[in-house]
């Protein structure tokens, strides 16, 4: 897997829809985990933080979808959270995706699933 630098690739899930596709920002700095999703109105795909165990929601403007993944990444918990909220921090989480709320369930990102990271190359 690597280590990764903060940029842009592609997330392919492996699940029911195996094989799909979706944007995806990486943020790996600290710089960028900690700006995440913040002062944005929406986001184009998803946005991966890594190395992450837990996130909030404070000072965001929408609610997002939250996957937490572990080493592997394969999916350990998915939960969905409003504006101005903590969540809790998950013990085998390495990783952690963000996307709108509501998307993750069409892509078929769901507890058992992997994922994979594919690096855009510039």
């Amino acid at each position: 897997m690597g280590r990764w630098l903060d940029g842009r690739g592609r997330l392919v899930v492996h699940g029911e829809r195996d094989g799909f596709t979706v944007p995806l920002e990486l943020a790996t700095s600290y710089r960028a985990r900690t700006k995440g999703l913040l002062g944005r109105d929406s986001v184009d795909g998803a946005l991966l933080l890594s190395p992450a165990g837990s996130v909030h929601t404070f000072r965001m403007r929408f609610p997002i979808d939250v996957a937490y993944l572990d080493r592997h990444l394969r999916v350990i918990a998915v939960r969905t959270m409003k504006p101005g909220r903590l969540g809790l921090p998950r013990l085998r989480s390495r990783h952690v995706l963000e996307a709108e709320a509501g998307v993750m369930e069409g892509w078929g990102v769901r507890v058992g699933v992997g994922v994979r990271v594919e690096i855009m190359v510039e």
